[in-house]
């Protein structure tokens, strides 16, 4: 049954309690780039930083094993094929 492994939690992540966002918060509105008049932030939120406007974080690409050239099954060959039906 899926997910009924052992769960592992980051206890510091578990007890951060994370700062609740406001437009008052978001870059585009503090330097009145916001065309919208919202009461909660809306999906372009970003973070107003002393730096400016930093690109969301994005996720680390992985990449996967080489894989086995060699097909574990295939199509019979055409002799093989000619043998089959020969009979």
């Amino acid at each position: 049954m899926p997910g009924s492994g052992p769960v592992w939690f980051d206890a510091d992540l578990l007890m951060a309690r994370p700062k609740k966002i406001s437009c008052e918060d978001c870059y585009f509105r503090r330097n009145l780039l916001c065309a919208l008049s919202l009461e909660e932030p809306c999906t372009t939120f970003r973070p107003d930083h002393p730096e400016g406007l930093r690109p969301p974080p994005q996720m680390r690409m992985v990449f996967r094993q080489e894989r086995s050239t060699r097909a574990a099954w295939a199509f019979p060959s055409a002799q093989e094929q000619a043998a089959l039906y020969a009979r």
